[in-house]
Parts: structure tokens; sequence; C-alpha cells
């Protein structure tokens, strides 16, 4: 049996998955990152391990991706999370064209090919709107967890309307707001319908096809799964993989490096044989 790994260290959280050559996740772990970057991406990885109860030298190929890629020191290579999150949500759902990737720190759109290849993409990383962070700074103020606020916003009957989607400035609006009598649940409302809003903005600067697949730990948020759903006029794809995306794609290159490692390493011995 041969196993591969991807690890996908992000700003906030780093999810590792094993696959083996039957295309089985035998493991997948999540850890927050915290502020020692290499040391998560290692943690990660042995937790990973232990589930199968496998050794390091049992795991053939590893990918390294997310920002904190060149942090996995221990794998054999790495590979842009944009690659990784376009090959894993094609494989969850092969019908995916468009993929709407939101994490920690970053917004992503991504066009995707038949294949999982990235025809194009968009990325929001200069600024925290439309985030994990953004909705953490909400909750936060509310004194509410992130596990929390997506089901009080599908009880929103008047949502308000946020002023702006700027992550410094949403807690004066937050506060104006609870001050004016509004009810958590409206409050929150209008700020998953806000970044909705700012993220389709971005994503359709490279088209918007069907499938569209939402991955990434802002996808566990079922209020932001509605959120987009209606600005978009349909269904999003949606996994219970979702947040693993991305660490999913790296097992799946990782994979596909050690057929072909394989494949050259057979052909040159059928060579040698015939001389």
């Amino acid at each position: 049996m041969i196993y591969t790994a991807g690890i996908d260290v992000g700003s906030a959280q780093t999810k590792g998955i094993i696959i083996n050559d039957r295309l089985e996740i035998v493991s997948r772990v999540l850890i927050d990152t915290g502020a020692y970057v290499t040391r998560a991406a290692e943690r990660c990885f042995d937790e990973a391990l232990k589930q199968p109860g496998l050794r390091r030298e049992d795991v053939a190929y590893v990918v390294g991706t997310g920002y904190g890629r060149y942090k996995v020191t221990f794998g054999d290579t790495q590979i842009t999370e944009i690659s990784c999150h376009a090959r894993g949500a094609s494989y969850i759902f092969p019908g995916t064209r468009t993929v709407i990737d939101m994490g920690g720190q970053d917004a992503k759109g991504i066009k995707v090919g038949e294949g999982g290849e990235v025809k194009d993409f968009v990325m929001n990383d200069k600024c925290a709107a439309g985030t994990g962070r953004f909705l953490g700074n909400a909750a936060d103020v509310l004194s509410l967890s992130l596990d929390e606020i997506g089901k009080l916003s599908l009880l929103a009957k008047y949502p308000v309307r946020l002023t702006t989607v700027c992550t410094v400035f949403v807690e004066s609006d937050i506060m104006s707001y609870l001050a004016q009598g509004k009810k958590v649940e409206d409050i929150l409302g209008g700020v998953h319908s806000a970044i909705a809003a700012r993220t389709i903005s971005l994503v359709r600067r490279v088209g918007i096809e069907e499938e569209v697949t939402f991955t990434g730990g802002v996808s566990r948020n079922i209020g932001m799964v509605r959120a987009l759903e209606d600005k978009l006029g349909m269904k999003l794809n949606v996994s219970p993989e979702s947040h693993f995306t991305g660490a999913l794609g790296a097992s799946l290159f990782a994979l596909e490096r050690v057929s072909k490692q394989s494949g050259a390493k057979d052909k040159d011995e059928a060579q040698v044989g015939a001389v």
C-alpha cells in the first residue's frame, strides 16, 4: 500500500490528510497553527500518522501547501493552495468549475477546468474583509463564538446594512447598531450578507460557472453558505471535507508524483533489461 500526505498550513489552522493508492482518506487532522508555523506543520503530520498507525517512512511523498507551505520542512515539495483547492474540489465534486475559498486571512475565486486544473484565479489577500478574521472580529464584539454566529444569522428577519466591510471599522458599526437596539441576529444577518456580496463581486472577476464549490474554513459557517447562495441564486457544493480541500488536493498531487516516479523507474528498468 502506498501512502501520501498533504499538509495545508493556514494562517489560523493547519490541516493534514493522508491517503492511500486506492484514493481512500486514511487520516485527517485539524490543529491551530499558532505562532510557531514549522512546529504546527510537524505536529499536524505526527498526529495524522498516529490515526492509522503509520510511521514517517511509510509515507512515500508529502506536499506542503497553504501560506506556510515552505515551513513544511519535511515535505518533498510545495504547491500553491490555489492549485490544491482546485484539485481537491474537483476530486470531491467532479463537476466543479468555480471554487470559492474563504480562509482565515484571504478569499479566492478559482476558475477550474475539467481535470481540476486552474484556468484563472483572483485573490483578496490585502484586506481581511470577506475572511474568517472579519467574522472572528464580529463574533468577538458580540461576545459569541465562531460556531454560533452562522446559525444565529439565519434567524435574521430585518438584516442591517453595514456601512463598511472593513475589519478595522466593523466593531464601531456593530456597536452602533447595538446602541440602536437592533437584534443580534439581524446584525449578524447583515454581516454575512455584506461579506457574501463582496466575495461574489471578487469571484465575478474570473467568471462564475456552475458548479460552484465552497472550500476553506468559512465553509463550515452555515450562515455564510446561505448568504452566498442567496447572492448567487444557486446552490453551492459543500462537503464535510471542505475545510480539508487544500490538504486533500496536496495529497492527490503527492500520489501523482509517486506514480510518475514509479512509472519512470519501471521504464528505466525495462530499458536496462532490453539492453
